[in-house]
């Protein structure tokens, strides 16, 4: 039996994990952190746009009965659209996409609406995701080992129409389900509800978003139903559940298969190289070592923080690299539980650390979150 981890209110005050991160230098990490208005607009827009287009051309193949393009198109929009919830949100609520806020703030519920996403929720969980990464007294929110198998009909929901599975996708059951828990108050997630514990005003915000996603998407699909254009709800109300193949290969990676308990970055996450259009898909995340190392840095900025220190950082896998190696880890695990997957690190890195008595103190600059933290975890 797993022992009960510890309140949360009691890891804030005595885990403080000091981490390890490579050496920068501090003026060239300043110009890493800064936000452009044009480049967020090129990344927030652009995916909308994306979106937009590719529901348009499955709108109109619908109504011309061209069958096999709107098979295609439909299967390409909720590729697009997969990525609205969590991923598109997550670079959102770090507030580093644009340089003026309310637009961060502007766009998060713009993503957050069209893919059911309670981000409220998630920037509590994934604030102590970021400073507790893998520390599972404070990190419940990627809890290791995680199985990188799939059952023939997970598979199948990956690639058609998704209702059940949710690792790294989104089933439209348990999406709806977690909505309608929220509304009501009601967290089947015992770390959901860890995190709110002594929070009341945050989580009312949280019951309250998941009250406006719920209402906006009953509204909506009336409309859709008033108007005669009931396809209209399966671009966009459901569309997230549609094709989530992509979704789920590129995110599961970041950390599956890794170690856990070791304040060494470049051994608890994982970056990989991608296509261009997977990249943007993805919000650039695949860089996801860089990302959790100095989690102030811009998506769009990421890969340059890889050029500038990666003799000290291990070499990005490839998708396919990255399913291997994790695939191999989890039958090891089968075998001997104890085993955990060490990253191997270049001859120029700096030893992987173990201890953080091994480890300076970060500076704020390096150690900010962007404004990720909300209020009651400031």
């Amino acid at each position: 039996m797993e022992a009960t981890p510890p309140p949360l209110s009691k890891v804030r005050r005595t885990l403080k994990v000091r981490w390890y991160r490579c050496p920068i230098d501090k003026e060239e990490l300043r110009q890493l952190m800064q936000r452009s208005d044009l480049r967020g607009a090129f990344q927030a827009v652009g995916h909308l746009a994306l979106w937009g287009a590719t529901g348009t051309a499955a709108f109109l193949c619908f109504h011309h009965q061209l069958w096999i393009g709107f098979a295609v198109a439909l299967w390409l929009h909720g590729t697009v659209g997969s990525f609205m919830r969590g991923i598109a949100s997550h670079e959102l609520v770090h507030g580093t996409v644009f340089r003026t806020m309310w637009l961060n703030r502007l766009f998060v519920r713009i993503y957050a609406t069209l893919g059911w996403f309670n981000f409220k929720e998630y920037q509590m969980s994934h604030t102590y995701h970021h400073r507790f990464t893998l520390h599972p007294d404070g990190d419940r929110e990627v809890v290791l080992p995680r199985n990188p198998m799939l059952r023939f009909l997970q598979w199948l929901q990956l690639w058609t129409v998704n209702l059940t599975f949710r690792k790294e996708a989104n089933g439209i059951l348990p999406v709806l389900w977690l909505n309608l828990r929220s509304a009501f108050n009601r967290y089947p997630d015992p770390w959901i509800e860890a995190v709110y514990e002594g929070h009341p005003d945050a989580r009312r915000e949280a019951v309250n978003w998941s009250r406006w996603v719920l209402l906006f998407h009953a509204v909506t699909a009336g409309v859709f139903i008033a108007i005669g254009q009931p396809i209209l709800i399966v671009l966009f109300n459901v569309h997230f559940c549609i094709a989530n193949w992509l979704k789920h290969y590129v995110g599961l990676p970041m950390h599956c298969g890794l170690r856990d308990n070791v304040p060494d970055f470049r051994l608890c996450v994982r970056s990989i190289t991608l296509d261009p259009i997977s990249e943007f898909l993805y919000w650039r995340m695949n860089w996801h070592t860089e990302h959790h190392m100095f989690a102030g840095v811009p998506c769009y900025n990421l890969a340059r923080v890889y050029r500038q220190v990666k003799d000290d950082m291990p070499v990005p896998r490839t998708l396919i690299g990255a399913w291997r190696e994790m695939r191999q880890t989890w039958r090891r695990q089968q075998e001997d539980p104890d085993y955990v997957f060490n990253t191997p690190l270049p001859p120029t890195a700096h030893p992987e650390v173990l201890h953080e008595k091994d480890v300076a103190e970060s500076d704020e600059l390096a150690a900010s979150i962007g404004d990720l933290a909300p209020k009651a975890l400031a």
